[in-house]
């Protein structure tokens, strides 16, 4: 086996240690990916290699130098026991990547989970431009179909052309002249004019017009070449193109389905959400926004951080901003409603509403405005995660009171993260209501 086949093997290892998708989403480094781009960790497998031993010390067939002479015994040596630093595994090895795209992402989750979700609800028709295949009576002249053109010229000659010799000797036929000579050109499918008879006609001398005694005679002694043989033999001097015979090439126009969803994701940032709480935040956000993403054909996300008040974000501020204030989390489903009904209308859009936080909130505002804005906001899924490590905040009643509300709908999901070990439960409660959804 040569080093090549060597290497191969070691890379087929290598990928078999890719970091499992589950302990990904809970401990892995999620923040080496990109939004179209999943970065999973694969353990390095080291390729064997010869190491020179860089001991400086003396032995059997070193020379006073150091260096061996020629033909002396160069000593094995025993094992060196290392520079006595640290402890063995106590570092982490480097690590490469195995990059997967958020479709498979999507199909690993899927299977990873037992789940196998399509896209539900609305399809959008949109149009492209397909290949030029659509033909026009105008356009522009780069889009000139000239193939078209010269085969419609070329037919023309064809249908035109004519044994220009086999025509004069008609005319030499006693008796005939243009007229006569015209009749029997139309039962002859001749495609020869009045006027060219005519010219021809008064260029015959006189005494050749009587060459031939009868029609029969003309045709048993005159034999006719067809244009076939002609164009053979002397090729064509001109096509005659004409304006009416220019068509233009267009692109067709193409007519898809396609699925669209956008995703918003609802953060508190107020100052009881420390950062264990902002990390099982993205934990779990993260990998729902590459699952929705391989998902359906074209998927757009919208962040919203709030305290007790809401606004909007970039996906990069999302997880890291955090704030001194309390928390109002109404204030978010109103951005939230006021986005949706402005630029992601339900008749085309899947919408998503995912909202996050350790589930404290100010008094009221639960029942009161978020729970009524969950019914009239339209959306495929509404998701609550509650993030709290403790388990045990007494004012912490925001996902109990909507899990209540919405025990019996088959469109909210309502999970409950203490610490990493639970992440994949809670996307698996969110993507397992919406796998109920009709």
């Amino acid at each position: 086996m040569g080093l090549r086949e060597d290497l191969e093997r070691f890379r087929e290892v290598g990928e078999q240690r890719r970091q499992d998708l589950a302990e990904f989403i809970q401990y892995g480094d999620l923040g080496a990916s990109r939004p179209d781009s999943v970065k999973v960790p694969v353990k390095i497998v080291d390729l064997p290699e010869f190491e020179y031993d860089q001991r400086d010390m003396g032995g059997v067939g070193q020379a006073e130098d150091g260096e061996p002479e020629p033909g002396d015994k160069v000593a094995e040596g025993e094992p060196d026991d290392g520079d006595g630093d640290g402890e063995p595994g106590e570092e982490a090895g480097e690590h490469e990547y195995y990059e997967m795209d958020p479709e498979e992402f999507a199909r690993e989750l899927d299977e990873q989970l037992g789940l196998d979700l399509d896209p539900k609800g609305r399809e959008v028709v949109t149009e492209r431009e397909g290949e030029y295949r659509d033909i026009r009576r105008s356009g522009p002249a780069s889009t000139l179909d000239f193939d078209r053109l010269f085969k419609s010229g070329l037919k023309r000659k064809l249908a035109t052309d004519f044994d220009e010799e086999y025509v004069r000797e008609a005319l030499r036929i006693d008796g005939w002249g243009p007229a006569r000579a015209f009749e029997w050109a139309r039962e002859e499918r001749v495609p020869v004019s009045r006027t060219w008879l005519e010219d021809a006609y008064d260029d015959i001398p006189a005494d050749e017009r009587d060459r031939w005694r009868s029609r029969s005679e003309m045709e048993s002694n005159v034999e006719q070449e067809q244009t076939s043989t002609r164009i053979r033999r002397e090729g064509i001097d001109s096509i005659p193109l004409r304006r009416e015979d220019e068509r233009y090439r267009h692109p067709e126009t193409i007519e898809e389905k396609e699925t669209n969803v956008v995703v918003v994701n609802i953060r508190d940032v107020s100052g009881s959400m420390q950062e264990t709480k902002r990390e099982l935040v993205e934990r779990t956000f993260t990998p729902l926004d590459w699952y929705l993403t391989g998902k359906y054909d074209n998927a757009e996300f919208v962040y919203i951080a709030h305290d007790a008040e809401a606004w909007e974000v970039e996906r990069e501020e999302f997880f890291g901003i955090r704030s001194g204030g309390g928390t109002r989390i109404s204030s978010a489903y109103e951005l939230a409603a006021d986005l949706l009904d402005e630029q992601y209308p339900w008749s085309e859009w899947n919408r998503y509403v995912f909202a996050a936080g350790d589930s404290e909130n100010s008094s009221n505002d639960t029942e009161e405005r978020v729970i009524p804005m969950m019914d009239e906001i339209d959306a495929n899924l509404h998701a609550y995660v509650e993030t709290q490590p403790s388990g045990n905040a007494i004012s912490a009643t925001h996902a109990e009171e909507v899990e209540r509300h919405f025990r019996d709908n088959d469109d909210v999901a309502v999970a409950y993260v203490q610490d990493a070990a639970d992440v994949v439960d809670a996307i698996y409660t969110v993507l397992s209501t919406e796998d109920t959804d009709e």
